[in-house]
């Protein structure tokens, strides 16, 4: 199948999510993950009307997006490096996975001067050890503490789920992070309005629109998996 065939079957996935909860399908963004795909599918995800590409790694993200110019909005979505971030800042439009001082450290060193850098911050709230982040206890503390780096702007939040054979069983680590962005909401930080919720891949979407994500990540369901070397 195109891309284009598979968006549209997405779409419609996404539709009945949103039926079941009373939700408006155009609340969710879809995120091309595009770290198994070349440049060439990556440009034909753009042309068939997905805005928003996701990349785990900075090199080959970077040269994506060198390539393509000015298409598209860019999600770095993977681990960050603190001696990497300045590669990144003011080239992509969101940062998901901001999870440290240091690192908010060097995003404020790196931002140009009176900008905001988008970020997520990355809460692992299944606990497990193979996954980056905060707890849930530690994020609300550390989102507090943000209000000393001006440049950073806390859209929201994001987690990964465990892969597992049921998808049914991802719901409480999705309805973990709304609680969450609950709490974070309650506090009115001017510096963290926390209005995203970055969750759900291509085997558990649908359960993560239902508990609140406003962005769902997918790679293999959407663009495929191309297996290319890794650099």
């Amino acid at each position: 199948m195109t891309i284009k065939k598979n968006l549209q079957k997405i779409k419609e996935q996404i539709e009945v999510a949103c039926q079941r909860t009373g939700r408006d399908p155009n609340e969710i963004k879809v995120i091309a993950v595009t770290k198994y795909v070349s440049e060439q599918t990556t440009r034909e995800a753009l042309h068939a009307g997905i805005e928003h590409i996701g990349e785990n790694r900075v090199d080959s993200g970077l040269k994506k997006m060198d390539a393509l110019g000015e298409q598209g909005t860019w999600h770095f979505i993977g681990s960050l490096q603190s001696r990497k971030a300045k590669e990144i800042i003011n080239k992509f439009h969101y940062i998901h996975s901001l999870d440290r001082v240091s690192l908010a450290k060097e995003i404020q060193k790196r931002a140009s001067e009176n900008s905001t850098v988008k970020c997520f911050v990355q809460v692992n709230v299944s606990g497990e050890e193979s996954k980056s982040g905060l707890s849930p206890a530690e994020a609300l503390t550390f989102i507090e503490e943000l209000s000393d780096y001006p440049a950073i702007q806390v859209v929201g939040l994001m987690t990964m789920a465990p892969f597992v054979d049921d998808p049914e069983e991802t719901r409480p680590v999705f309805r973990g992070l709304k609680e969450l962005q609950d709490k974070v909401q309650a506090l009115q930080l001017s510096h963290a309005p926390c209005n995203e919720l970055s969750m759900g891949m291509s085997n558990d979407f649908h359960i993560a629109i239902e508990e609140g994500a406003t962005y769902i990540r997918l790679g293999t369901s959407l663009v495929g998996n191309e297996t290319l070397p890794q650099k």
